[in-house]
């Protein structure tokens, strides 16, 4: 009894001191409002602090009391959520990663400024480096290539057309949302040197990969249906040239804001400091937009060069008979043993093989032909890798 007793007021001890730090960080707080996470990561050095006050893994009954405390108030403040709602796009990230490379320098500047220099630095390179959108296809309100529009007419044979402007615009501008891929023949319109092999695998990591905690928050490929390597954040596509764009803006805003004159901080008296406003010179909002921007296009023509390099290294060698013109007949005369790929159900088998080894199906079509083990497939994979051989 004495034991039940010891672990619930170490417990109430835990958690009232947890309850006393959120307290008084809300005290200090310039809002008089902390939200108050219970993630240790950003949960803004909380755990530390209950350290320091002899709370930590070595009492364990009483952090276990601290941090249902701080659990309580994240889940009814929503704290970690708001987190993520806050972050859940390439560009929120973007734009926080400027921020704290800008620093207080940018303070100096006010909002209007301060949002043209974030527009020319991040938002425009970065945005428009996501793929997301095409600012060259304008006659198709910047769909990407390879990609549908999203309010295109159900059934329709081309969904790279759509009759709701306002809804596609609010979708790809506002939204930032890329669509879904066309389907294969279509998207070889699009992109005239993606391959099968490339589109089936690319299909693949959109939609079965779980990515790197199995909820497909963050996962990522070495190549995206233009065969560069993609990153997906929460399902947002991010690449190496919107990472350039980032890298080049940051750096170069960060580089033209250390040459503004600082503020000079006086000291009056003994202790006594005062911080003395030193003006802008003229022109600096554009100096530092133009310079920013700079930085962001040779970002991101750096990391275009490097795509391209590795889109054209990494371009597959097993184009389908389709692409090299050869009809099942012909196969059938150069090869002998060998079956021909047939077609089934108006679905090459080597799409449906492909697909079965890789977790969909299962396809009568394929049963019905014995193939309905993953050793047939794959033997049947290999025969048909002959026949183009």
């Amino acid at each position: 009894m004495n034991i039940l007793k010891g672990l619930g007021k170490a417990y109430k001890e835990g958690f009232s001191k947890s309850v006393e730090n959120m307290g008084l960080a809300e005290g200090i707080s310039s809002s008089g409002y902390t939200p108050h996470s219970a993630v240790p990561i950003v949960a803004k050095g909380a755990y530390g602090q209950l350290a320091q006050q002899g709370i930590g893994f070595n009492t364990p009954v009483k952090l276990v009391g601290a941090t249902t405390a701080r659990v309580m108030a994240d889940l009814g403040q929503d704290a970690t959520r708001h987190l993520y709602w806050r972050y859940n796009h390439p560009m929120a990230i973007s734009d926080k990663v400027a921020e704290s490379a800008f620093g207080d320098q940018m303070k100096r500047f006010n909002a209007a400024q301060r949002g043209a220099i974030s527009l020319a630095t991040v938002g425009l390179p970065v945005g428009a480096s996501l793929g997301t959108f095409d600012i060259t296809n304008v006659g198709e309100l910047g769909r990407p290539k390879g990609y549908a529009q999203s309010y295109a007419e159900k059934g329709s044979e081309d969904r790279r057309e759509t009759s709701q402007v306002a809804p596609e615009l609010l979708e790809r501008f506002v939204l930032g949302r890329q669509g879904r891929p066309l389907k294969f023949e279509t998207a070889k319109e699009d992109i005239p040197d993606l391959t099968k092999e490339r589109y089936s695998n690319y299909m693949n990591y959109l939609y079965n990969d779980k990515g790197l905690v199995g909820a497909g928050l963050i996962k990522g490929t070495t190549e995206n249906l233009y065969g560069e390597p993609e990153l997906r954040i929460v399902g947002f596509p991010v690449g190496l040239q919107a990472a350039g764009a980032l890298a080049g803006g940051t750096l170069a805003g960060r580089a033209a804001l250390k040459t503004l004159p600082k503020n000079v901080v006086e000291t009056k008296g003994k202790s006594q400091q005062v911080t003395r406003r030193v003006p802008l010179p003229a022109g600096s909002t554009r100096k530092v937009a133009a310079i920013g921007g700079a930085g962001a296009l040779a970002g991101a023509a750096v990391g275009k060069l490097i795509n391209r390099a590795i889109a054209t290294q990494g371009q597959s060698d097993l184009p389908s008979t389709q692409e090299y013109g050869i009809t099942s007949n012909e196969i059938t005369s150069m090869r002998s043993g060998i079956t021909p790929e047939r077609t089934l159900n108006g679905s090459p088998e080597g799409e449906l093989v492909m697909a079965s080894l890789r977790g969909y199906g299962p396809y009568p079509q394929l049963e019905k032909l014995g193939l309905n083990t993953p050793e047939k497939l794959e033997r049947r994979r290999q025969e048909l890798i002959a026949l183009y051989d």
